[in-house]
């Protein structure tokens, strides 16, 4: 079976719309680098990294609803409305089927 980027991002953004830390954690690969705008910008790496990222994001970004998602190289782009407005994050996978590579932040 290959890897569907788009049913993967949309996994992605259920787990965080649910708040699910642990379930978007198991979706990065253990190298994986997030490069986020939305604030400021930082760029994250490693486990406890990503946790860290991840626990501050679920409660100063909450996910309110899709707004747009499309293919994209090796991954899928994915907009999504959040209490500051909408963020866009480009997810690219590895052959694994795990995120590999995650940047976003503020859409214009």
């Amino acid at each position: 079976m290959s890897l569907d980027p788009m049913a993967a991002a949309v996994d992605w953004l259920d787990a965080y719309r649910k708040g699910d830390v642990e379930a978007i954690l198991q979706m990065y690969s253990d190298d994986a680098v997030i490069v986020c705008g939305c604030g400021s910008m930082k760029t994250i790496a490693g486990t406890e990294g990503r946790r860290a990222y991840w626990v501050n994001q679920m409660a100063e970004y909450p996910v309110s609803a899709l707004n747009n998602l499309q293919q994209a190289a090796d991954g899928a782009l994915i907009s999504f409305d959040v209490r500051q407005g909408v963020v866009s994050a480009v997810l690219k996978f590895k052959a694994a089927g795990r995120i590999s590579e995650h940047t976003c932040g503020p859409s214009n």
